[in-house]
Formats: C-alpha cells, sequence, structure tokens
C-alpha cells in the first residue's frame, strides 16, 4: 500500500469519505471557501455605503432591490433552460467577476460616484441570491444522494470557513489599503472556482463514475410558471404561518439594519468597513460554535416551538434593553446576538419546517418564500421604518419599544409553527433526507442578509 493510499485510508475512516471522492470534496470545499470568503469581503464594502444615505433612500434601495431580485430570479430559470448547466455554473461566476472588476475600476474614472455606490450596494444584494444557490445545484449534479449524506456536511464546512475568513481579510485590508481594494481582491477570488467547476465536471466521469446523475433544475427554476409556486404557497396555512415567521424576522432585522446605519455616520467609509467586517468576523465565529455544539442539542432537548421562539424572545427582552441604552456598543452586541442566534439557531430549525412539506412545495412554493417573501418583507419594512423616522421623527428609543412587540409577535408566531410542525411529523413523517436542503440553505442566509 502506497503512502497516498494509507493517507486515504485514514481519512475515510475519520470522515466517511471514499478514495475516489476525495479529491472531489476537497476541491468542493475550496469553491464553497472561495465564494464565501469572496462575499464577506463584499458585504461590508456594501453595508458601510448605506450610512452616507439617508433611511428613505435605503427604503427606496430595499424596494428595487425586491424587484430585481424577482426577475433576475426568474432570468436565471430561463437561462437553466436555455444553455448547459456544465457551462452555466461557470458563466454566472464569470459574470459576477468580470462585474466586481468594472465596478472597481469604475470607481476611479466617474466623476459623481453616488449612483455607482447605489448600483454597486443593489448588485452584491443580487450575487447574495445566487452563488450559494449555484453552488448546490452544482453540488446536487456532481454527487448522488448516498453520496450526499455522507459528503455535504463536510463541504459545508468550507462555507463556515470561508464566512469567517472573509470579513478577517477585509478587516485587515479596510485599514491598510482601504475599502476600494477590497472590490479588486474580491473579483480576483472570483476566477479561482472557475477552472475548478471544470475539473469537478471533469472528476464526475473519471473518479465518482456518476455520468448519468443529471440535476434535474426544471423543477427549481422559477421562470416558465412562476405562478405554480405562489398557488401552493397561499392554499397552504403551514406555509402561510412560515411566511409570517420570516416576515417578523425582516422586520428585526430592518430595525438593527438601519439603527446600525445611523450609528455608523460618525464614522468615514474605511472605518465602517473595518468596523461591520469585525463584526461579521465574531458573528461567523459564534455562528459555527453554535451549529457545531448546540443547534441540534436544542432541538433535540427543547422541542421544536421553544427552538423557534428562543431567539425572537430574547430579542424583545434586547430591544427592550436598548430602548433604556440607545448606544452603539448596545446596538452591536444586539446585532451579534441576532445575526449568531439567527444563522446557528433559528434559521437551520426554520428549514427543519420544510420536511413535513411535499417535495413539489420544496422546489416551487419555497422559492417564493425566500425571495419574494424575504425579499418583500425587506421594502415593506424598510418602507415603514423610513416612514416612522425620516416622516415622523421617531428616535432609537421608541423604535426599540416597536420592535419588542414584534419580537414579541415574531416568538409566538415560532412556538405556534412548532407546535403545527411536531403534529405534522407525528402523523405523517417526512420520508426524504433534507440534509442537501438545510446545508445549502443554512449557507446562503448570510448571503440574503
Amino acid at each position: 500500500m502506497t503512502a497516498y493510499s494509507r493517507f486515504a485510508e485514514i481519512i475515510k475512516s475519520a470522515t466517511l469519505i471514499e478514495q475516489k471522492e476525495q479529491k472531489a470534496v476537497v476541491l468542493s470545499f475550496l469553491l464553497i471557501f472561495v465564494l464565501m470568503a469572496a462575499y464577506y469581503m463584499l458585504r461590508p464594502v456594501r453595508d458601510a455605503m448605506a450610512s452616507d444615505w439617508s433611511n428613505t433612500e435605503i427604503s427606496i434601495l430595499w424596494n428595487i432591490q425586491f424587484v430585481l431580485s424577482l426577475s433576475f430570479v426568474a432570468l436565471y430559470g430561463i437561462a437553466v433552460a436555455v444553455f448547459k448547466f456544465r457551462y452555466l455554473v461557470p458563466a454566472v461566476y464569470g459574470f459576477f467577476a468580470l462585474s466586481f472588476v468594472s465596478f472597481h475600476f469604475a470607481s476611479s474614472l466617474v466623476m459623481d460616484p453616488l449612483l455607482l455606490d447605489k448600483g454597486f450596494y443593489l448588485w452584491v444584494s443580487l450575487f447574495s441570491l445566487f452563488h450559494v444557490s449555484v453552488f448546490w445545484s452544482l453540488m446536487a449534479d456532481l454527487f448522488d444522494k448516498e453520496q450526499s449524506k455522507r459528503l455535504f456536511a463536510f463541504i459545508y464546512m468550507g462555507a463556515s470557513a470561508g464566512a469567517i475568513v472573509g470579513p478577517a481579510v477585509a478587516a485587515v485590508a479596510a485599514e491598510s489599503m482601504g475599502s476600494e481594494s477590497l472590490m479588486l481582491s474580491a473579483a480576483c477570488l472570483m476566477l479561482i472556482p472557475l477552472p475548478i467547476v471544470f475539473y469537478l465536471q471533469y472528476l464526475k466521469s473519471a473518479e465518482l463514475h456518476n455520468d448519468l446523475l443529471a440535476v434535474d433544475l426544471s423543477e427549481v427554476k422559477i421562470g416558465g410558471n412562476p405562478l405554480a409556486g405562489f398557488k401552493q404557497f397561499i392554499s397552504s396555512p403551514y406555509l402561510l404561518g412560515i411566511a409570517a415567521f420570516i416576515l417578523l424576522y425582516t422586520a428585526i432585522s430592518s430595525f438593527a439594519y438601519f439603527e446600525q446605519t445611523n450609528l455608523l455616520r460618525g464614522y468615514d467609509r474605511d472605518q465602517r468597513t473595518e468596523i461591520l467586517a469585525m463584526l461579521a468576523l465574531v458573528v461567523n465565529l459564534l455562528t459555527f460554535l453554535l451549529g457545531f455544539f448546540a443547534t441540534s442539542r436544542l432541538t433535540t432537548r427543547l422541542g421544536m416551538p421553544l427552538t423557534l421562539a428562543l431567539v425572537p424572545g430574547f430579542m424583545c427582552v434586547a430591544l427592550l434593553v436598548l430602548a433604556f441604552a440607545p448606544m452603539l456598543t448596545v446596538l452591536i452586541a444586539l446585532q451579534l446576538a441576532r445575526q449568531a442566534g439567527n444563522y446557528g439557531i433559528t434559521r437551520p430549525a426554520r428549514e427543519m419546517l420544510f420536511t413535513s412539506v411535499s417535495r413539489e412545495s420544496r422546489f416551487k412554493a419555497k422559492p417564493v418564500i425566500d425571495v419574494a417573501i424575504y425579499r418583500g418583507g425587506d421594502a415593506l419594512w424598510g418602507s415603514a421604518f423610513a416612514l416612522l423616522t425620516d416622516g415622523l421623527g421617531l428616535g432609537m428609543a421608541v423604535m426599540a419599544a416597536i420592535g419588542a412587540g414584534i419580537a414579541a409577535l415574531w416568538a409566538a408566531t415560532g412556538a405556534t409553527l412548532g407546535s403545527a410542525f411536531d403534529r405534522r411529523t407525528d402523523s405523517e413523517p417526512a420520508t426524504e433526507p433534507a440534509t442537501k436542503s438545510a446545508a445549502s440553505a443554512s449557507a446562503a442566509e448570510a448571503s440574503l442578509n
């Protein structure tokens, strides 16, 4: 036995990854690592820009973002039907890499950067919708169901690692080179996936021997007949309950986001980028620890009703504290708890709710909830926040008290949904593994914020 074979056997015994799968798994890990690192280098730059604008301007951008998100998801569905899948994935990543290079050089050529900054803000948000979703489509095309149950959890660790490294790089670069350099750095990173994707497609037949495996994206795309997903969504009280839970979540996240931008206005853009990058770094470290040590224990010991109500209940208390102490340090602590708690506890539990619906609903109605309801909630609450602050002049203390009331309603909705899930699971157990769906959605949640 060669040294490589002995090493491969050790890896297999430790991770359940077969020798023929190890190259593909390592490259898949590297691919999602690079994608998440690139995104997290761009996100602090995007969010730092928001403090240059009024709440009304941001709410208008969120409304535009809602329309653009739906339009681009539909266009992507059409592209899936027109282009061969093997060319579609590298084309998407190459297109975004080129776009970020363009933004970098345009920033030094445009006299009035305001429109360019707002375009970049919207574009990064669109990028967040696609980069992880396209990756998991590639994984579904690469590995069969049996392999996915063994391999996807390990591959997902690459997303967690990238979400930690990206903000760390952004924090250092913002301080030493300026936030503008992050656009070009992230664009260069986005070129790395191109050869990896082509080599993975080669390994699919050469080593994995999954030549006959082909992902069926015709069921996933929203293009073609988008009303099918809306019809299933509207006709299901259970799915409407999940949508209500997400709408209330977006209300709290919108409040925290707007107050964060308001309190950061006193800093210059590079300082904001550094602060936001450090915030993202700590959040992702906490999320990793929660996901590794706490989430599964919470759902099994507390049950779904309490698990879904846990973070909303904490946010209700935290917002009341903020109402009496409206300071940046308190808000940053609230943001840490909200984001880490959501990514590490609430979102994985929320994804479990979809294991008790049909496969058709998961593919057709779920995108309606994940995109239309989520982005629609951003647009709705962004407009409401701008009206209450810029329009009526309400301060942070009053807004925090209103937010506490919404968080209480969010907690009650979570507890009700958890009870409904338990009843559905007892009467009609899920028959399909949810490993891939939960993993991809958990990785994408940070992107959607």
